[in-house]
């Protein structure tokens, strides 16, 4: 997430500006902005990016939940009680998907065609131990690709409309026929992709040239063959 803090409390309606330190390459486990609907506002806090289930015993041997199906989520004992109250926006400029070229991994960026951040669909948990830590983390949602992402990979994360927001904030909404139809793939045209440098397969490069576009490797020629 790349964009200016005032830009982003405008953009979210968040209660204040967050102040956060521009990122280009997140991986699971680590601290991600999360927008949350509390009392008095809008909220972005830092949560980890894998969700820890309440009733787990021990975090340390807890799965790594980094995404959530939408189309089985209401039937995952991990998900489906965050699904009816704890959700989240996670504010982003774009993400990552890889593909095979040439029988290396390409990564391959996708953001919007406005270049303006968007909102994927999280769920939330908070985590308590026996004497008193508090982990606090969250989860991706996933759907079926829409045709610019279905060339790269065979899902998607979720990414809300501006006009969802509210509806996917509200802890007061629980009904699912209000809200398994925002889980939708978003539109193919309003989103675009480009390969970017391959360095950020290591989590430990973040910089803005994680985002800069490069020359897509060829595919290898096709064997001719007569029968």
């Amino acid at each position: 997430m790349k964009a200016p803090s005032e830009a982003l409390a405008q953009t979210f309606d968040l209660a204040e500006p967050p102040n956060l330190p521009p990122r280009f390459n997140i991986a699971p486990t680590q601290s991600v902005g999360v927008i949350r609907a509390m009392p008095n506002g809008r909220r972005l806090d830092l949560l980890r990016w894998g969700l820890i289930p309440s009733w787990i015993k021990d975090p340390r041997k807890a799965p790594m939940l980094t995404n959530a199906r939408a189309d089985t989520v209401m039937e995952k004992p991990s998900f489906r009680h965050a699904f009816r109250s704890r959700r989240c926006l996670v504010p982003a400029d774009g993400f990552y998907e890889w593909k095979t070229v040439a029988g290396k991994k390409q990564p391959m960026y996708f953001s919007m065609t406005h270049g303006e951040p968007f909102a994927l669909a999280g769920l939330w948990e908070c985590w308590e131990g026996p004497e008193g830590a508090v982990i606090a983390s969250f989860t991706l949602l996933t759907t079926e690709p829409n045709s610019v992402v279905a060339a790269v990979h065979d899902r998607m994360p979720v990414i809300l409309p501006a006009e969802a927001h509210a509806l996917w904030l509200d802890p007061r909404v629980t009904d699912p026929s209000r809200l398994l139809p925002l889980l939708g793939p978003f539109p193919a045209e309003a989103m675009r992709v480009h390969a970017v440098s391959p360095r950020v397969n290591a989590a430990a490069f973040d910089d803005p040239s994680c985002i800069v576009p490069v020359d897509e490797p060829a595919p290898p020629p096709q064997e001719l063959r007569l029968f």
